[in-house]
């Protein structure tokens, strides 16, 4: 289990875990007059038909709506004061129980939270919107949530390629195998990749899209990747496969990238990379393409600028900050880059997580024999939270095309991409 200082879910003796001699302090006695008005506070905000808050002396109602139950003192006054925060901690802890859907809680959550954002979401989106990790901050950060092992992701990630990205639901039956694939398919029309084509991936995952590319498409890839474990996994596949010759997995930080190539293509990678990074980014790039080379970046982003949930950042991707769209085109506009083609895949990826978490949920036991059950709640609800970030629009996906400005190679539509309608 990882053992970061960055405070992970599940590590024996963190001060989030349940603490049953605190909690028994007000959960064995009646809640105080003080304790019911901060409880009427929260269900003002709430659609009771949907969703109902008890504390820790009444009872599950059986009517079957969605129930959150507070368990003791200290949990009712930390979620009051800060949602966004302590829920995620104190359901974690079992401080918090849900009876019911769990989607359904999360739903009116961010209704909730809509209707009552603090001084806190603006300090943090401040403090966030310049950042630029270094090379250690984003080492650390990646260590945080990539090296957990590679046995616990390929319980519910797709089979074939390990993708932890949005996948792509042109049909709407597709299982999420066929979706990842359909994905990669995706990205490399818009690439238009052809054989012997080099391709330069920052931020390569367990190597699936590489050797993609590779076997798919004829290229021949470079892969940059800070995370140990993936690296190890991506090259000991490609081995596999037989796509060595084709495919090379280099530890280290994309800030790092040298040669020409023929495409950059990036997915997953721009979460990680800091606000305050993507001038630097751009002149990489700028200095990387070839003169007729065509770029990818494919990101989890914003409609305006916030900084990301700050129970996310904290326990699951620290220093993550999903940009807009004005704030990629830092990338772009000093470097003498121009953008080409924007698409929003949003609502895919809410499918995409809805496939995650139904596997997620049929591997619970797996899961906790390998970490523990702060660990499994925790996780169940950032893959729900997620869901409902993106079908409530506080997350977009953008796959945003780009090669070097007055370049005109350029195709006259967009039919490479969308063969047989997809």
């Amino acid at each position: 289990m990882n053992k970061s200082r960055l405070e992970p879910l599940g590590v024996p003796g963190s001060h989030y875990e349940y603490d049953e001699q605190t909690a028994n302090k007000s959960g064995g006695s009646a809640p105080s007059i003080l304790d019911n008005w901060v409880l009427s506070k929260l269900l003002k905000c709430i659609d009771e038909s949907k969703l109902r808050i008890i504390l820790w002396d009444a009872a599950i109602p059986s009517d079957g709506i969605a129930t959150v139950q507070i368990l003791d003192r200290g949990a009712l006054y930390k979620v009051a004061r800060y949602p966004e925060l302590h829920f995620g901690d104190l359901y974690s802890a079992g401080r918090i129980r849900v009876h019911g859907d769990l989607l359904t809680v999360l739903d009116e959550t961010y209704r909730y939270l809509a209707e009552n954002a603090t001084a806190a979401k603006w300090i943090g989106r401040f403090q966030r919107l310049a950042a630029a990790p270094s090379l250690d901050d984003s080492r650390r950060n990646i260590h945080h949530h990539y090296d957990i092992g590679n046995e616990f992701y390929q319980l519910w990630l797709d089979r074939d390629a390990h993708q932890y990205t949005c996948a792509y639901y042109p049909e709407q039956a597709m299982s999420i195998e066929a979706a990842q694939q359909a994905k990669m398919h995706h990205v490399c029309r818009k690439l238009q990749l052809k054989p012997g084509d080099t391709v330069v991936e920052a931020g390569g995952g367990w190597g699936g899209f590489a050797l993609f590319m590779a076997k798919n498409y004829g290229a021949r890839v470079r892969s940059f990747n800070i995370s140990k474990e993936q690296i190890a996994h991506s090259r000991a596949w490609a081995e596999r496969e037989g796509l060595s010759n084709l495919v090379e997995f280099v530890e280290d930080d994309f800030r790092n990238i040298s040669g020409r190539y023929d495409a950059f293509v990036s997915i997953g990678m721009l979460e990680h990379a800091g606000a305050g990074n993507y001038p630097a980014l751009g002149a990489l790039i700028q200095r990387v393409l070839s003169d007729n080379g065509r770029g990818l970046i494919h990101t989890i982003g914003r409609d305006r600028a916030e900084r990301l949930n700050p129970w996310i950042d904290k326990r699951i991707f620290p220093g993550a900050y999903p940009p807009t769209l004005r704030e990629m085109m830092d990338i772009f506009e000093p470097n003498g880059l121009s953008v080409l083609d924007v698409e929003n895949l949003r609502l895919h990826y809410a499918k995409t997580l809805h496939a995650w978490l139904d596997r997620y949920e049929e591997n619970l036991d797996t899961i906790r024999d390998m970490f523990d059950e702060t660990f499994v709640r925790g996780w169940r609800l950032y893959l729900a939270g997620s869901i409902m970030a993106f079908l409530h629009g506080k997350l977009q996906l953008f796959q945003v095309v780009f090669t070097r400005s007055g370049m005109n190679n350029i195709p006259s539509s967009r039919a490479h991409i969308y063969v047989d309608g997809q």
